[in-house]
């Protein structure tokens, strides 16, 4: 029996090779629904899995890619065009993720994301990458990645919150999940912010600075009248670490700085503890704390909530 005719032309991007993906006539998959009725054994009705086989074909395709390293150089040979990818931990297959209109940009968060991680050297992530024709994107090629790997082996970080974004206030007082990635890879404290500018300049300037240079979320409440209260950068450079000694020296008593396992938020409710928190700055004095781990609660993907933006 021959399959309608279905013809998808992704172009594969890798440094050397430019595949093509393409289910024409007796590609797709037939799967047995079982008999017609409860006695015949001669004959069956079969339902045509055309998305199976554009999964699997997806996956081929990508399993026969070169990985490359997830750096800006390798990825500013790419088109800007959407697509879908798969990212690789120590040549470990490790997550499936989707670009719309741009495989660059997508890739680019993760690579901010990854480099402010500890026990995870960018050097151990690589990654490669089909472009996909807008006309297939409306066949959701990533949930037919996730569906084809989820047959097999499963895919480690699609199902550890390596995707999620700020859950946003009514979050941060959760306890993180054994296995997630905020757990396993928690926020570098001695991450390098380049490029301030030495000298004295408005608490109000210094944190928006922090917030677009930090490579994980630093959630604020709008600090209100002592946001022009003026603070010394020392240097062009400073650690993450440094730069939260020095803004908490700045603001109010009742303030503090929480560093929790994946994201950074600061609120004027000293000295509440947090569950997650891994570090508090209060006073231009750090405190370490040890987080507690739920082990009882299944990890979910997270979206935006709620409280997500408060300080924009």
């Amino acid at each position: 029996m021959e399959a309608p005719g279905v013809n998808v032309h992704p172009v594969a991007h890798t440094i050397g090779k430019v595949p093509k993906i393409t289910l024409g006539k007796g590609v797709a998959h037939m799967a047995p629904t079982g008999p017609s009725d409860g006695q015949a054994k001669h004959h069956k009705d079969f339902k045509l899995n055309i998305t199976k086989a554009l999964g699997d074909q997806l996956a081929e395709e990508l399993k026969s890619l070169a990985h490359a390293s997830l750096d800006e150089e390798n990825i500013g040979k790419l088109r800007e065009a959407g697509g879908v990818y798969q990212l690789y931990h120590n040549d470990v297959f490790v997550y499936v993720g989707k670009a719309d209109s741009s495989l660059p940009d997508r890739l680019r968060n993760h690579l901010q994301k990854i480099s402010g991680r500890c026990e995870i050297p960018l050097t151990e992530v690589t990654f490669s990458c089909l472009y996909v024709d807008d006309d297939f994107s409306a066949l959701a090629p990533e949930q037919l990645l996730i569906y084809h790997h989820k047959r097999l082996n499963g895919i480690p970080w699609n199902n550890n919150g390596f995707g999620n974004k700020d859950p946003g206030r009514q979050r941060d007082t959760s306890a993180v999940k054994a296995g997630h990635f905020d757990m396993r890879f928690p926020i570098d404290l001695d991450y390098v912010i380049e490029g301030l500018t030495p000298g004295p300049t408005t608490l109000r300037l210094f944190l928006q600075t922090i917030k677009d240079r930090l490579p994980y979320t630093y959630r604020y409440q709008k600090i209100g009248p002592f946001e022009q209260k003026i603070v010394t950068v020392p240097a062009s450079t400073m650690t993450t670490d440094a730069a939260f000694r020095l803004v908490s020296s700045a603001i109010p008593d009742d303030w503090q700085i929480v560093a929790l396992m994946g994201y950074v938020i600061m609120y004027p409710d000293s000295p509440t503890p947090y569950t997650s928190a891994r570090r508090y700055y209060r006073g231009g004095t750090p405190v370490d704390a040890r987080p507690t781990v739920d082990t009882v609660h299944p990890i979910t993907e997270d979206a935006p909530a709620e409280g997500a933006n408060d300080n924009e």
